[in-house]
């Protein structure tokens, strides 16, 4: 019953919210309630402060006691939701597929999956020593075991 009413509530404040979109909702043992955003323009702390309010303010403590936590993804955390990849096109990602890492620069984000585009020494075809080669990889959704955004300071 609490449950379905928070969840109830999480999805009204998210309907009014298109920009936002929830990766994680959990309620865990003594009603601790954790709800993870993120969003299309990132998640800024108002954000945070208005979901957690439309959810709080239509909660009774004195009829169920309970703890809320309304946060962001972090700035490093994987990427789960297609709708996650738009937002950072143009920026650097680790994508593991099938035992394989790849890093490079996300350049497109279709309905199947993405393109990730970066740089490579490889031997010269005819001579000694190494050169430079542009590399460019389709990548589908459903072959993409783990993906984070890689910063660089």
């Amino acid at each position: 019953m609490f449950a379905e009413k928070v969840g109830d509530l999480l999805k009204k404040a998210l309907e009014k919210r298109q920009d936002l979109f929830l990766l994680d909702f959990t309620i865990g043992g003594d009603n601790i309630i954790k709800v993870v955003l993120d969003g299309d323009n990132g998640v800024s702390l108002n954000d945070c402060m208005e979901i957690s309010r439309a959810i709080e303010h239509n909660l009774d403590r004195e009829e169920t006691d309970f703890s809320l936590e309304v946060t962001s993804a972090g700035a490093t955390a994987p990427l789960v939701l297609p709708r996650q990849y738009k937002k950072n096109v143009g920026r650097s990602l680790e994508v593991k597929t099938e035992g394989r890492s790849i890093e490079g620069k996300l350049t497109e984000v279709n309905d199947n999956g993405i393109t990730l585009e970066w740089k490579a020494r490889e031997p010269k075809p005819v001579g000694k020593g190494k050169h430079t080669v542009e590399k460019k990889q389709e990548i589908a959704f459903s072959a993409i075991e783990g993906a984070k955004v890689v910063l660089k300071f």
